[in-house]
């Protein structure tokens, strides 16, 4: 177990590819705190998956959206479990509408939860490191839509491609401090906010054509990037988007 006695805290990990990312960690004997807007059946399944890995943890609930529980959470995580090393941000939504249809509550929403929380949650886990005079490894699950244009979602692809920039700033400004800060940036993956997409036989047929592996990627494909950059082995990688997407971006066409 590479990651023995580390701590993580994974935002957003009730379900789907934070789930995922919660348990693979776990299993290279990281400590994880499951972080979701409630704590609720989904969260505390989580937390069971990871104590079947062969760890433990916490469930620590909090609204990422809002810059005060992005402090608090991290307060609580610190305080029950006695430090944070790693930070995955994966908390994400989206917003399908044409462009002169977008409303202000979902922009404003998309921005808060994607871009806004990712800056005020990595804020609160910096200064904890500076605090205790530790290095740390910061990872924003991002998309390929930070560089691929996304026609019906212009505040996720606004707030994907914020994330980019985000991180490479960061990336300079907190390497002396020991800190790594990279992204980890899906395709399409098999999860719940893709549920239409997946059963609708046309669009698959679509988008597999672009996507030269031939095969949405998993949950555990994005993981098992991130207990990468989580480890030794990626201490020299900093101010990086690691695409896990099949070669998704270098060969997608809009049909």
């Amino acid at each position: 177990m590479k990651l023995q006695g580390k701590v993580a805290m994974v935002t957003g990990s009730g379900q789907g590819i934070g789930r995922a990312i919660a348990v693979r960690l776990a299993r290279e004997g990281v400590r994880v705190v499951v972080e979701d807007r409630e704590d609720d059946a989904s969260a505390r399944a989580t937390l069971a998956l990871v104590r079947e890995a062969g760890s433990d943890g916490c469930v620590i609930a909090g609204d990422i959206a809002d810059a005060r529980a992005d402090r608090r959470v991290v307060e609580q995580a610190v305080a029950a479990m006695g430090q944070l090393d790693i930070l995955v941000n994966n908390a994400g939504v989206e917003r399908r509408a044409d462009f002169w249809d977008v409303t202000e509550a979902d922009y404003d929403l998309v921005m808060d939860v994607n871009l806004r929380g990712v800056f005020f949650t990595t804020q609160a886990f910096v200064r904890h490191l500076r605090e205790t005079q530790r290095g740390g490894s910061v990872i924003n699950i991002s998309s390929v839509h930070e560089e691929l244009p996304f026609p019906h979602f212009a505040s996720y692809a606004a707030s994907k491609g914020g994330l980019k920039m985000l991180m490479r700033d960061l990336a300079v400004e907190l390497a002396p401090l020991g800190i790594t800060v990279n992204n980890v940036a899906p395709g399409a993956v098999k999860t719940p906010i893709n549920a239409a997409l997946m059963s609708d036989p046309a669009l698959m047929k679509s988008l597999l054509a672009n996507i030269p592996l031939k095969r949405l990627g998993s949950p555990e494909d994005v993981a098992n990037a991130v207990a990468f950059l989580a480890g030794d082995e990626a201490g020299y990688i900093t101010g990086s988007t690691l695409y896990v997407d099949g070669g998704l971006l270098w060969n997608y066409a809009e049909q």
